[in-house]
């Protein structure tokens, strides 16, 4: 037998585990690394499904101003034309005492509808001397994830070109932003 073979084998050994400890430590290292990439990737999936649900829910109530206009009487305080602070906090249906506001449940979220009355020569609205404008707040929720949008939505009645007569109604979106 080798003499040097009895002190070598357990040295080999020692730097296989050595080498198998390091491995290990470095495969455990991933798996952290991979386990944070995929909540922040269901974060960001989240955020973007909550988004979509409110930009849906903004969608519905500016349908639903089309359909109901002459129903929706503007609000008669400043604390009633004023953005629904509720939007921030808001997760079920029913009216806000503060603002006067009925919100209305969507599939992923809610949104609300106030009549903010006429607005003289309202913005985009080039040649258009008057419109009623109607603010439409939606919140989307989606997990822990929660979107507000708002916009100003004008109802206004443009004069034909040709006649110089008032035409049918019209609805245009004037304005848009995400809150939160």
């Amino acid at each position: 037998m080798n003499p040097f073979s009895r002190k070598q084998s357990g040295m080999a050994l020692l730097v296989c585990l050595t080498f198998l400890l390091l491995l290990s430590l470095i495969g455990l290292s991933s798996l952290q690394s991979a386990a944070q990439q995929q909540k922040m990737t269901g974060s960001v999936w989240q955020a973007n499904q909550s988004l979509q649900a409110s930009e849906t829910a903004l969608r519905l109530g500016e349908s639903q101003v089309k359909i109901e206009w002459p129903g929706l009487h503007a609000c008669n305080t400043v604390a009633r034309c004023m953005p629904p602070l509720s939007a921030r906090s808001q997760t079920s249906p029913g009216v806000d005492p503060v603002s006067g506001v009925l919100w209305l449940a969507t599939p992923d979220g809610l949104y609300g509808i106030q009549s903010l009355g006429v607005g003289i020569t309202p913005a985009h609205l080039p040649g258009i001397a008057s419109a009623h404008l109607y603010r439409i707040t939606a919140v989307g929720l989606r997990g822990p994830s929660r979107t507000v949008l708002e916009s100003v939505y004008a109802r206004y009645q443009p004069l034909s070109s040709e006649t110089g007569e008032p035409t049918r109604q019209q609805f245009r979106r004037v304005l848009w932003r995400q809150i939160q």
